[in-house]
């Protein structure tokens, strides 16, 4: 273990310390495509710097094996997040922010969403199953809705539940692509393409499953927000 000014050398890993005296929130751990080891080292010396950890896509077995040492840990099994301790408490957070999943085969994704929202302080509402198949549903809803700072919509299949919404609504809404649809959908880039191109103003677009990057750029959007009122 080497340390560097600001940065801690794993060897493998190289543990930015201190980017929240930065950028005001903690460095986050993407758990896909490292070792259960890795991963485990990475969140293990965060927290012993006293730093709060999120994990994203993250694997039930390292929740297993975070929650010996940190039984505060918490795992969403849906949303393969991995959180101990968090930016504040949740008496202190901030806002409202809505998730709205198109439908059920969406919450995953979503709820990766909310999980980064509310780790990084904002207060969330998740709002399911209400996609442009039973428009309706949305309807029923949108008082709901129209109650946030900053919008998410998550939807595969063509993407519809963006462009619908910001049509809606007056809050700027994060369109957020999912990988779920048949074979056509390619894997979510007839969704992430149909939200790149949608005639509604005020909508703009993360990657493919991206719940992450949602989550964390309406946090930032939503804290703007509240500031102003």
């Amino acid at each position: 273990m080497k340390l560097h000014g600001n940065t801690e050398d794993l060897d493998f890993a190289v543990i930015d310390s201190r980017r929240s005296e930065r950028t005001g929130y903690p460095e986050v751990v993407y758990c896909a495509g490292k070792t259960l080891e890795q991963s485990e080292r990475i969140i293990t010396r965060m927290r012993e710097q006293g730093i709060p950890v999120l994990g994203t896509k993250a694997d039930p077995v390292l929740a297993q094996r975070i929650a010996r040492d940190f039984p505060e840990a918490e795992y969403d099994v849906l949303a393969r997040t991995l959180s101990v301790g968090s930016v504040c408490s949740p008496a202190e957070r901030q806002g409202l922010i809505a998730v709205v999943a198109a439908g059920t085969s969406d919450l995953g994704i979503a709820r990766e969403a909310l999980r980064t929202a509310e780790f990084f302080g904002s207060k969330v509402t998740l709002i399911s199953d209400v996609g442009v198949a039973g428009i309706h549903r949305l309807f029923n809803r949108l008082a709901d809705i129209r109650k946030a700072q900053v919008i998410i919509a998550a939807a595969g299949m063509e993407g519809a539940l963006a462009g619908v919404l910001a049509g809606l609504v007056t809050a700027p809404v994060i369109a957020l692509p999912t990988s779920v649809g048949y074979g056509a959908s390619f894997g979510g880039l007839s969704a992430l393409l149909g939200m790149l191109n949608s005639c509604a103003p005020g909508i703009s677009v993360v990657n493919i499953d991206n719940g992450f990057g949602a989550g964390y750029q309406a946090n930032l959007i939503n804290k703007l927000a509240s500031k102003q009122t």
